[in-house]
């Protein structure tokens, strides 16, 4: 069937918030079959779009139609030679890939670009909301292919093909998490689609196969782990791969395991390999998840396992375009992964556009379907297609403001936004200080004591109170609103008490409002019992998905960006070494990217403490810290720069020792140890 209608595309420049379309509901049970006198019509079009040739056939639609069957479509399976030997048993490794394209092109002998799925999960965990898992017939074709892109964009003139990464479902090898193997996984499969691999039918022996059927161009999309194989296959410049759209995905493996050497998970590397490798993989890889574990020390040092696992630093071979999405409250994959990546494509020129929710791990499918389907099927008919619909000239940004409520930014971070230094001064009561532009004087001090027990939203609750876990320090309610757009940097001074020491810092909007609840096991959305139709569909793979809510929660408080680090990283971010205690160390700890608006009325804060409980692992032992606050800064994004933080706090009082504590979201206690759903 045909996917339900969508509505217009917004205006280029165009900020005011956006109503949420529902298509229709549909019962997957009663997904008619299209008509042969359709089938006919779909024929007719495709060869004049063939006949008349690509610049005349998009002057007419503007964008790709479903002009062809689904249920028609070719439904293949080939094993791509990825020219490694991970398992080290004599014979390099084969992936296995599963293709569905339209049966009409290829009868007319036309190529057709593909949309390709890289993904360790097609049989251990599945993929989108419904955990949807690949699913073959009797003689081994795929049926189901999880997610939408199937539906949805064959009809339209692509392929969509899902691989499975090196040792995982139906693919020879090892996972590597995230290294060469991973890697070359999927850029073997680009390099086939383009004429340059080999292929062959079968996982051992087989006849070779050639993809003839592919105009060589490939873009690349998945969530979190599928999204990191993504950005990883682009860091390398493969040729023919036009456009990557990594959802949540990691791109820097040691920042997803620490940071700054403050551990984020009680495991490492050869942990995931054991999840996601496939029943063979686990029988023969043990040697794979030792080098891991070996190459990943709990220390939180840097090693050679890192680097090759750092795609930032190749962001200069990237040559596809990116439509980069995240949750600005995902826990999981934190935003640093796109601050980061994003930066690195800035300076290398690379185009680029980008999603930031208010939702924790979620793909756009789950909390702004309508939109997110336009959206990228305009993405891929411009970088795979070629049709001039002016995707790449809309706005670059789109940021959730409040649950489903959208604006646009024709840059990001912001115009006018600047780095801009905020300092914490000490207050009247311990531990609950000011926040502004003056420098404290030499000689004041915060003191806390690191408690693992709480978490931020224990500090945020009770900042206007002396606590002994903390030092918070805010402006005042604020005369105007404060816009932080980007990356920020938190520069401590501290004196420990004890040998080792974990530090965190944290942003936080003091003030009412209703936001998704991001720690609950939807991470801001709730799903529901009626389905809708993204596409054409069979028996076997129907297309038809559970809608989703926003779930909210009323806060009195909302952390936005976070920061973390090992003391013990003071001289070196990739090494760490043992304190002295009583002596003062100077550490930077980076914030992770966001872009939030705090209203007028609400405060602006700043915390400083020991643990963040349930998302870094404590020290070995308990330090007591003493922040020196006149060589303690701020290093903020703000829109507007110094002059707007004038603006917005001249003539602020400050005076709330005492007041009640804040209620917000606090932080799940323990986090998916899986760059997947928690």
């Amino acid at each position: 069937m045909s996917p339900p209608a969508l509505p217009p595309s917004p205006a280029p420049l165009r900020t005011a918030v956006e109503p949420r379309y529902r298509p229709p509901v549909t019962n997957p049970a009663r997904i008619p079959r299209i008509p042969f006198t359709a089938l006919a019509l779909a024929a007719v079009v495709a060869l004049l779009s063939a006949l008349i040739g690509p610049a005349a056939a998009q002057a007419a639609p503007g964008e790709s139609r479903p002009v062809y069957s689904y249920d028609r479509a070719i439904r293949e399976s080939v094993w791509v030679d990825t020219r490694l030997d991970g398992d080290a048993d004599g014979k390099t490794d084969r992936v296995a890939v599963d293709i569905v394209r339209p049966f009409e092109p290829a009868q007319q002998g036309r190529r057709i670009p593909v949309i390709m799925d890289a993904s360790p999960y097609y049989s251990c965990c599945g993929r989108g909301n419904e955990s949807q898992k690949k699913t073959y017939d009797d003689h081994g074709r795929p049926v189901q292919f999880p997610l939408f892109y199937d539906n949805y964009f064959v009809p339209r003139g692509y392929a969509t093909v899902l691989v499975d990464l090196a040792g995982t479902n139906r693919s020879d090898g090892c996972v590597d998490v995230g290294g060469r193997s991973d890697i070359q996984s999927a850029k073997a499969v680009v390099d086939w689609l383009g004429g340059r691999g080999r292929a062959y039918t079968a996982r051992t022996g087989g006849k070779p196969v050639a993809a003839g059927w592919s105009n060589g161009s490939t873009g690349m999309i998945g969530k979190s782990w599928d999204a990191t194989i993504a950005n990883g296959v682009a860091a390398t410049g493969v040729k023919g791969l036009k456009t990557i759209v990594p959802i949540a995905g990691i791109s820097s493996w040691y920042d997803y395991y620490f940071a700054k050497g403050a551990p984020l998970y009680g495991s490492g590397p050869d942990s995931l390999a054991g999840m996601v490798d496939s029943p063979d993989a686990q029988k023969r890889c043990a040697a794979v998840q030792q080098k891991l574990a070996d190459g990943a020390p709990r220390s939180g040092d840097w090693t050679d396992l890192w680097t090759e696992r750092d795609y930032v630093r190749n962001a200069g071979k990237v040559r596809a375009s990116v439509l980069l999405v995240h949750g600005m409250q995902d826990l999981n994959v934190r935003t640093r992964h796109a601050g980061q990546w994003w930066d690195a494509l800035a300076r290398h020129g690379v185009e680029r556009k980008i999603w930031l929710s208010q939702t924790g791990h979620v793909d756009p499918f789950d909390y702004r379907r309508a939109d997110w389907v336009k959206t990228l099927h305009h993405w891929f008919d411009h970088y795979l297609m070629g049709y001039d619909n002016g995707i790449e000239r809309a706005p670059m940004a789109d940021i959730e403001r409040a649950p489903g409520a959208w604006s646009t930014d024709p840059q990001w971070p912001a115009p006018g936004t600047a780095a801009t230094t905020l300092r914490p001064r000490a207050g009247t009561t311990p531990g609950v200080g000011v926040l502004g532009t003056a420098k404290a004087p030499q000689g004041a001090t915060e003191t806390f004591t690191d408690d693992p027990r709480l978490s931020e939203a224990d500090w945020a609750s009770h900042i206007d109170e002396s606590t002994p876990a903390k030092a918070g320090f805010s402006t005042g309610p604020l005369r105007a609103p404060l816009r932080l757009s980007g990356s920020g940097k938190v520069t401590v001074t501290v004196t420990p008490s004890t040998s080792t020491a974990h530090l965190s810092a944290v942003l936080v909007d003091l003030g009412p409002d209703t936001i998704r609840n991001y720690a609950a096991d939807g991470e801001g959305i709730t799903t529901l019992d009626r389905r809708t139709c993204w596409g054409a569909g069979t028996k076997g793979d129907t297309g038809c998905f559970k809608e989703t809510a926003a779930d909210t929660q009323k806060v009195a408080h909302t952390v936005f960006s976070r920061g973390w680090a090992d003391l013990g990283n003071y001289a070196d971010p990739h090494k760490g070494r043992p304190l002295t205690p009583g002596k003062p160390y100077t550490l930077t700890l980076d914030l992770a990217a966001s872009d939030h608006i705090v209203p007028a009325g609400h405060r602006l804060a700043l915390i400083v403490a020991g643990t963040d409980a349930g998302l870094i692992d404590p020290p070995a032992s308990r330090p007591k810290l003493t922040l020196d606050l006149s060589r303690t800064s701020a290093e903020l994004p703000l829109t507007g720069g110094a002059p707007a933080f004038a603006r917005a706090t001249a003539g602020a009082p400050r005076d709330a020792d005492g007041a009640a504590p804040l209620d917000g979201i606090a932080p799940p206690r323990s986090i998916s140890r899986m760059p997947d759903a928690s």
